[in-house]
């Protein structure tokens, strides 16, 4: 398989554990708090990153522009506000739904990547996207215990337009931290995605820790308490990052999106083997859909 595909896949697995360290962390710190934590701590890891990248590096790194900077920004502001979202959707009554339609974020990729970002998508590409996608929000209406037609019937409600926002903005990152990767126009993907990963994390440490110091400074005393949950936080984000970053400067963001629905299918198994909670029908049709679309995409699409 090529590069990318193992990338995402190494990705997908350290989100997984990076999102079972936040749920970790949230029970002693708000939910700004521990996203911030996987910034911060994640830092010096992405740091080490670069520096291993360019190690080996003959020519000089390039140097990047007000373009890289601009395409950056996006990425680190597009995050955040998917983020933002995503957490307002558990203070509303039927989050649940939000979150189903949160999961398009895949979709979401494809169809503002083909129409607005050139990313060229033939019709298996398409099908492996809307197979894995139907898959991943048949998961979450299992996980959530909601019906699909209260999804259909729900669907012009306000929380079902912050996911789709929140869906949009995780988009719109992955579209633009590949454009800031590729604008350097070096063929050396470690070194840019590299350098790009540790340009957004900076700018994202600064834009959200700006906000948590200025509201919620008291909880500064609860993230020392928890270094060590926050170190392991920062160390799967650094390499969830850094699988991600990689790979859609390899591959185009769409592709690489449909490939790492394969963290949810992760997730069932570690809920199944670990926690020895029992999935059940419409989990495992939609492990199989998740299963079905990545093949395709890795036989058929060009």
């Amino acid at each position: 398989m090529a590069l990318w595909v193992w990338l995402s896949i190494m990705a997908a697995a350290a989100q997984t554990a990076r999102t079972a360290g936040q749920k970790h962390l949230a029970g002693t710190m708000s939910s700004w708090s521990a996203t911030w934590v996987r910034f911060l701590f994640g830092l010096p890891f992405v740091v080490g990153y670069l520096l291993v990248a360019t190690s080996g590096r003959a020519a000089p790194l390039p140097t990047p522009d007000l373009e890289f900077f601009l395409w950056c920004l996006g990425t680190a502001g597009s995050q955040i506000v998917a983020t933002v979202l995503l957490v307002h959707l558990f203070s509303l009554r039927n989050f649940a739904v939000g979150t189903s339609y949160a999961r398009t974020e895949a979709f979401l990729t494809a169809l503002v990547g083909a129409s607005l970002f050139g990313e060229q998508i033939d019709a298996a590409g398409w099908i492996a996207i809307v197979i894995s996608v139907a898959g991943v929000v048949l998961i979450s209406l299992a996980k959530q215990g909601v019906s699909g037609m209260a999804l259909i019937r729900s669907g012009l409600n306000r929380a079902a337009g912050i996911g789709v926002l929140s869906g949009l903005f995780f988009a719109l990152a992955s579209l633009t931290l590949r454009r800031a990767s590729l604008s350097f126009g070096d063929p050396d993907f470690l070194t840019t995605a590299s350098m790009t990963l540790v340009t957004v994390v900076s700018m994202q440490i600064l834009l959200l820790g700006g906000y948590v110091l200025a509201t919620r400074a008291g909880e500064l005393v609860a993230i020392g308490r928890a270094w060590k949950a926050c170190v392991f936080v920062g160390l799967t984000s650094a390499i969830g990052s850094g699988g991600w970053f990689t790979a859609m400067t390899i591959e185009r963001a769409s592709y690489v999106k449909a490939m790492g629905q394969i963290e949810f299918v992760f997730a069932i198994l570690v809920s199944t083997l670990v926690f020895r909670e029992r999935s059940t029908a419409r989990e495992l049709v939609g492990m199989s859909l998740v299963a079905g679309g990545i093949v395709v995409l890795l036989l058929f699409a060009r």
